[in-house]
């Protein structure tokens, strides 16, 4: 007897059975029709689930196959018939078995097909819950042990939503007197002497909590019975980035402890009124305590007023300049109304310093602030950040109410200064960015400010200049620069390149590449690369300076010095004659307080002498700070590590000073090397170089050689080394290894071809 009813003369009988096939056949979970606990039909998954290899396969099975026993399907089956008797859906999660032997979990939902006649038969949905349960039961087991801990920890533990305990374990409330539950859902509030106190303790913690921070505090708090109790208290946001979540807080009762030291503050109390009722001495340290509160008081109103204003000027600093920014950047944004920030910068003022003194200078700055505090109107705010630099900030100003403050600073600050009996004139150089064409927050505004105020310098000084696209797009290149150096080293698109240094025989004859010849290879200088996947190879005359800016050039400069060295110890393993590593230091880490403990530091991990290192540094930064540079370099002697002058000529160097600084070598700018045999000023210069090195002691390498006319002509005046293109270019290590080992040709033929 067919199970399906004749369809033969009812299409749309016809179409809905097709369509119930389709859903069987594609549905997620197991369906099958079971008449006197034998499988009738079913889909397809319900035969994947049972391991049969189709449909057709497990009709005609008996159902008890399936469970573990006969008894388990029996039991389904007493427990099922009430339920599906009654014309109800039976559900039930069971363990069953598939055709393999293999044991899962399923979720059973079965209805009789007709529930006034049992024997017709009823449909089952089977689904696979196997995976679930295994990660209910790892679920359960890992809560099971988490509120073990909770429930035995020694200390309070609670956990608060919208300042409300939602659970708590015993500790805590025992801690404070209440019985079990007694503190679900109430406010924190309940354990505090006073709202004063509740609010203050929210608004402590809530910095720390929203920036995922710990919060740890002493308090005083309050028992169900009134006692107050001393607790030390740890908080924790279970989310910062959602503090609705709420927070956890660790509670431990110190009150014997602060009432100990209650009783020692007490006790040394008691003893100090004995002392003082017994002796005239104490009232005069009382007395002399008293003078210390007092100077103390004093010396904290003047670091109040430090931490706000510049001690030299009387201008307010970074730091109050920051704080009124902000506010009149809140005022220009609700009103929408233009505001600009101006940074001025005094030109060549380090001159002044250098030669009259700081005594004079500061003098100068102070007559200079007090005109432009004068020339701008109440709620316009004049700030000094350091040095020669000055920020105003100028709301309610538009483009041309800046221009015209900026031409009347032009000439305040350019008119005569008279400190003692000397008349100064100095000029400034000025950046003007407006709000929010250049920027929409203050930092931004000021790098704007700082750029533009850089364009007027580079444009001859004495001028202003307005932000603009072009100085945009130099900052866009230069942050992008930062940001990809930040993870160059880390990376590997750094390297070294080493440009070999010669030494020159003087007393005339053929230059020949060999040990003792006229020119033999003494040392290479170390020069950085930076090679990026994107950017391609980007110039150090372009990122050196980033490097600096950011504060990068700190980590690179040590590997860079670390990776010479140990590129020197590889040459010496090679074979290489003994060479001396050249390394540039920059001005910022010149200036570096561990600059000579870095350098042992190195020298001693690397195995490396001391003689072996050459640092070179360039004359602007020996000069920045003639006295701390003298300090720097005894200590860099001392240790054994040589040092030298880079570029020198290119900048502006006190003969008292140089004859201080322990170098042993001055290097001759490649600028002025270049037109050595054409022009006469140049030689004139690079001849005086090397007389004065010599009368000073020192010896003379020039950079740049690219001729034989030139090498003939430093020859000739004594220079004692010479590097360039006429020897090698800077070449990666493994070249310059093979250019030491394998060149033996006189130095003509090095020239590039």
């Amino acid at each position: 007897m067919s199970l399906a009813p004749d369809t033969s003369d009812n299409p749309a009988l016809r179409q809905a059975l097709r369509e119930l096939d389709v859903i069987l056949a594609n549905a997620g979970v197991g369906v099958v029709f079971v008449k006197a606990r034998t499988l009738v039909r079913c889909n397809q998954r319900y035969a994947e689930i049972y391991g049969f290899d189709s449909p057709e396969a497990a009709v005609g099975r008996s159902s008890v196959e399936l469970y573990e026993s006969e008894d388990e399907a029996r039991n389904l089956g007493r427990r099922a018939y009430p339920v599906l008797a009654a014309g109800e859906t039976f559900r039930s999660e069971q363990l069953m078995r598939r055709q393999n032997g293999e044991r899962f979990w399923t979720h059973l939902t079965g209805r009789l097909i007709n529930p006034d006649d049992p024997a017709d038969g009823s449909i089952w949905i089977v689904d696979d819950i196997s995976e679930r349960k295994l990660a209910d039961a790892a679920l359960a087991d890992l809560h099971a042990e988490q509120q073990l801990i909770f429930d035995h920890a020694m200390v309070g533990i609670v956990f608060l939503r919208g300042r409300r305990v939602t659970r708590c374990n015993r500790a805590f409330e025992q801690l404070f007197g209440y019985g079990p539950g007694e503190l679900d859902g109430q406010l924190s509030r309940v354990w505090y002497l006073s709202d004063e106190d509740w609010k203050a303790a929210g608004d402590r913690c809530y910095e720390p909590l929203s920036r995922g921070d710990s919060f740890h505090a002493e308090m005083l708090l309050v028992r169900k019975d009134g006692t107050p109790i001393f607790c030390e208290v740890r908080s924790k946001a279970i989310d910062r980035s959602d503090l609705s979540r709420g927070s956890i807080w660790i509670t431990q009762d110190i009150t014997a402890r602060k009432q100990a030291e209650q009783d020692l503050v007490q006790s040394k109390a008691q003893l100090e009124a004995l002392v003082a009722q017994r002796t005239e001495q104490l009232s005069q340290t009382v007395a002399a305590l008293e003078l210390k509160v007092a100077e103390q008081q004093a010396a904290e109103a003047r670091a109040e007023r430090l931490a706000l204003f510049d001690a030299l000027t009387g201008l307010p600093n970074r730091h109050l300049l920051a704080d009124r920014a902000s506010q009149a950047l809140d005022i220009a944004r609700r009103s929408d109304e233009p505001l600009a920030v101006l940074f001025l910068d005094l030109d060549h003022f380090k001159n002044v310093n250098d030669s009259l003194g700081h005594r004079v200078g500061d003098s100068l700055l102070t007559q200079l602030a007090a005109r432009l505090r004068g020339a701008v109107r109440e709620q316009d705010t004049v700030a000094r950040m350091g040095g020669d630099e000055f920020v105003l900030v100028l709301p309610l100003t538009d483009i041309a109410g800046a221009a015209h403050l900026a031409t009347k600073l032009m000439a305040l600050a350019s008119a005569p200064f008279q400190v003692d009996q000397q008349e100064l004139t100095v000029t400034p150089s000025m950046g003007i960015a407006m709000f929010p064409t250049d920027g929409d927050d203050f930092e931004t505004l000021c790098k704007c400010a700082d750029a533009a105020m850089f364009r007027a310098k580079r444009d001859g000084r004495n001028a202003y200049r307005f932000f603009t696209s072009e100085m945009q797009a130099q900052s866009a290149r230069a942050l992008q620069l930062e940001n990809a150096l930040r993870r160059a080293l880390e990376r590997g698109q750094l390297s070294l390149h080493y440009q070999p240094q010669f030494a020159l025989d003087t007393s005339g004859g053929d230059a020949s590449y060999s040990a003792d010849g006229a020119a033999h290879i003494v040392g290479a200088e170390a020069l950085l690369r930076w090679h990026h996947p994107e950017l391609g190879w980007v110039s150090p005359g372009e990122f050196i300076p980033v490097a600096e800016a950011s504060g990068l050039i700190l980590p690179i400069g040590e590997w860079v010095l670390k990776e010479a060295l140990s590129q020197l110890q590889r040459w010496d393993r090679a074979g290489l004659p003994e060479l001396t590593m050249a390394v540039n230091l920059s001005a910022v880490q010149f200036r570096h307080d561990d600059l000579p403990a870095l350098v042992a530091r190195v020298l001693e991990e690397v195995g490396m002498p001391a003689r072996r290192l050459e640092l070179e540094l360039t004359e602007g930064a020996a000069m920045d700070n003639p006295v701390v540079a003298i300090t720097v370099m005894n200590e860099l002697h001392a240790r054994g590590v040589h040092l030298s002058i880079d570029d020198f000529g290119t900048g502006y160097s006190s003969l008292s000073h140089l004859k201080r600084f322990r170098v042993g070598k001055l290097k001759i700018d490649q600028s002025f090397v270049r037109d050595l045999t054409e022009d006469a000023e140049d030689r004139a210069i690079v001849d005086a170089v090397i007389r004065m090195a010599g009368a000073l002691g020192l010896q003379t390498l020039a950079e740049g050689v690219e001729t034989e006319g030139q090498l003939a002509f430093l020859r000739r005046q004594g220079c004692h080394a010479v590097q360039g293109y006429l020897f090698s270019r800077p070449l990666p290590a493994e070249a310059f290894a093979e250019f030491v080992l394998s060149r033996t040709a006189p130095i003509s033929a090095f020239a590039l071809t």
